[in-house]
């Protein structure tokens, strides 16, 4: 009656919030996870995920750590995407960890329905792929440039 062709916008804090409850119950076999890195965050931006490598793969018993920045655009255009933990796949960049969205096609096609889960499902997918499952992977522990900017402190004394 009149409504083919339409659907219904779920407005972005709300979408979020389905999200992070999702997150918070965990996901399928728990090998994939996310959730806020700061609860006080009212525009519910910054995310961390986690991957567990999967088995059969160089990446077996691996943890990685993720940063997802969701902007205000977001779900209309997807969050960027990056390993903190250093991995070597192809669609990610080695100096800065950032997942490449020319190289990954849930990225370059996004649509509004994708989620957070959704990407880092489909890493995982990409981490047990012909091109990838076999590569050559960073010594582990090696986060050093990864490290977040906004906690940084320095020092200084007067003399």
């Amino acid at each position: 009656m009149g409504s083919e062709g339409s659907s219904v916008v779920v407005p972005r804090s709300f979408r979020l919030l389905e999200e992070l409850e999702r997150g918070e119950k965990g996901i399928g076999d728990g090998t994939v996870s996310y959730g806020m890195d700061d609860a006080d965050d009212i525009y519910m931006q910054s995310w961390t995920g986690t991957i567990i490598g999967p088995p059969g793969t160089v990446h077996e018993g691996r943890i990685y750590q993720l940063k997802l920045f969701c902007g205000k655009d977001y779900p209309d255009n997807p969050p960027s995407v990056r390993f903190q933990t250093r991995i070597n796949i192809t669609c990610v960049n080695q100096e800065t960890g950032a997942v490449d969205p020319h190289s990954f096609p849930m990225l370059a096609n996004w649509q509004r329905e994708c989620t957070m889960e959704d990407i880092l499902m489909q890493l995982k997918k990409e981490m047990m792929s012909p091109q990838n499952r076999k590569l050559a992977q960073p010594a582990e522990g090696n986060e050093d440039g990864r490290i977040e900017q906004k906690g940084l402190v320095l020092r200084c004394c007067v003399m």
